[in-house]
């Protein structure tokens, strides 16, 4: 127990086993945590913003410094990768606290990740960046495509099938789309 606990108190660390294997083996199985975005916080003077690295889960993984940096020269190659291949949640409001190894408590954040995690494959694989002003305006910022304003999480794929149901009957171009009363959508095509 004191084992696990011990590697449990680091941030990138989900879960862990720990198993003994007769006659004189301790196994450890450790589930790491992956990066599910990068959130853009405002910094304490509300003059910048510093990337955070965030898990799926909502555990505040660790800032990601910035390149070029001195602290970026001790930070592995793999953070910076990852967080390439991952969406941004930027527009995040001042006064959003992140701390490594505690879970997200900004209401805007957590919506901008169920948004994401709700949507299939179809056009999450499109998402670059969601805008996270607060829950009722979160917006995703779509590769090769609109913004689409879908709120709140909730009903998060029938709202995902009326925007791309739109995008299908406008080939030519639409240029927004909301979603967030999904049974009266809102466009403007190009």
């Amino acid at each position: 127990a004191a084992i696990r606990n011990s590697l449990l108190r680091d941030a990138w660390v989900d879960d862990v086993v720990v198993r003994r294997e007769f006659p004189d083996t301790l196994a450890i199985d450790v589930t790491e945590r992956a990066v599910a975005a990068v959130v853009e916080v405002p910094t304490q003077d509300a003059t910048d913003t510093k990337a955070w690295a965030i898990a799926s889960d909502g555990m505040w993984l660790m800032p990601i410094p910035k390149a070029g940096t001195e602290a970026a020269s001790k930070t592995s190659a793999k953070v910076y990768e990852d967080a390439a291949n991952v969406l941004h949640i930027t527009d995040v409001p001042y006064g959003t606290q992140a701390e490594i190894g505690t879970y997200c408590s900004d209401a805007n954040v957590s919506n901008a990740l169920a948004v994401v995690d709700g949507l299939t494959t179809q056009l999450a694989d499109r998402v670059v960046s969601v805008q996270a002003t607060d829950p009722e305006s979160t917006t995703l910022s779509i590769e090769d495509g609109p913004d689409i304003v879908v709120g709140t999480a909730e009903n998060i794929r029938e709202k995902e099938r009326v925007a791309i149901e739109i995008m299908a009957q406008h080939p030519e171009g639409v240029a927004y789309i909301n979603v967030r009363t999904v049974d009266r959508p809102t466009w403007r095509a190009l």
